[in-house]
């Protein structure tokens, strides 16, 4: 039997967020708020927007590996790092970004915790550590062999968290995503979503063609061996994404680097996805057959058992249509003035 987590509504606390004016970051940064938590969010705005940066929280301009160790003090509980480079294209063009960015800002996170005192941290780590799976559903005991600089640069932060843990102590949990998708409407009635640029993520990309910001939307191969031969991939909503995270904070032990993987379970082909958004838009949506990408995976499909028997999680927006509903939503409020298809 293993412990219950311990919940994070009712027992407030003073968090640090690493890229809160992010995606991911931003919305459980909302979580957090609405949980009754106090929150700081670092960022330097590089990619993030200070606009979505939820009101409620102190918000300070910088970068994690330049700040970090002035900000953090014993009165934090815990911090949440999302602060990272993402791109995969753009990491295999510029490697040196995302080793120094993503690796040597958590080391100076990690020797920041330290010296204050600060014992708890939830990482947002991502399934592009495990390359190509070579069985599916992908359990955390699949080996470990990305097949680019941001997957590897993500996995040397978990190695660097375990290390972290047995040596001195940490309560760390690290969250694999596989593919997040959708929108949060907070408590005030703000809603966040994805503002990439550039937008590199299926889902908004095939929504951008239906709103007539973008001509078509390319499918790389369609002859996998899949139900349509198109990709398999295992979307996940951005806030039962950030239910797991508030979960982490209670469930993570001293001494402990706890990793899961974060997803649905189900997996949605690219024409899935595509028809969806017909539906869901009543757009259409032109596409055009490319050749394969090199490194894509036929189905990628997240296990997420150890995510429920030791966070207590259970995704409950599993359905496409309203992952794509909300974040179409999300696409027109950010773009009124453009005249969908």
């Amino acid at each position: 039997m293993t412990a219950t987590p311990t919940p994070t509504a009712g027992n407030p606390r003073r968090l640090l967020v690493t890229g809160g004016a992010g995606y991911v970051g931003s919305v459980v940064t909302a979580h957090l708020l609405d949980a009754g938590h106090r929150v700081t969010v670092l960022d330097d705005l590089s990619t993030g927007h200070r606009e979505s940066v939820p009101a409620g929280a102190d918000f300070v301009h910088g970068r994690v590996q330049d700040t970090t160790a002035d900000l953090l003090d014993p009165g934090y509980d815990a911090v949440l790092h999302f602060a990272a480079s993402s791109q995969v294209g753009e990491s295999v063009s510029d490697p040196e970004k995302y080793w120094r960015n993503n690796v040597g800002g958590s080391i100076e996170l990690l020797t920041a915790l330290r010296a204050a005192g600060v014992r708890t941290l939830v990482f947002s780590s991502t399934a592009a550590t495990y390359g190509e799976p070579r069985t599916v559903p992908v359990t955390e005991d699949e080996p470990t062999l990305p097949t680019n600089p941001y997957g590897a640069t993500k996995l040397a932060v978990d190695h660097m968290i375990g290390a972290e843990c047995a040596a001195h102590g940490l309560a760390a949990v690290s969250l694999r995503y596989f593919n997040v998708a959708g929108a949060h409407t907070a408590a005030d009635g703000t809603t966040y979503g994805e503002r990439h640029d550039p937008e590199s993520h299926l889902i908004p990309l095939v929504l951008q063609v239906a709103r007539g910001r973008r001509d078509a939307i390319n499918v790389y191969g369609d002859d996998y061996p899949t139900a349509d031969g198109t990709c398999v991939r295992d979307y996940i909503h951005v806030a039962d994404l950030a239910d797991a995270h508030l979960l982490a904070l209670g469930a993570a032990r001293p001494g402990e680097h706890l990793v899961c993987n974060l997803g649905n379970g189900n997996g949605f082909t690219v024409q899935d996805v595509i028809r969806t958004v017909r539906d869901v838009t009543g757009h259409p949506v032109p596409q055009i057959t490319a050749p394969r990408r090199t490194g894509d995976p036929a189905v990628l499909v997240a296990a997420a058992d150890r995510a429920r028997d030791r966070l207590g999680w259970r995704p409950t927006r599993t359905d496409l249509a309203s992952i794509v509903r909300d974040a179409w939503n999300f696409e027109q409020s950010k773009h009124p003035a453009q005249q969908a298809r």
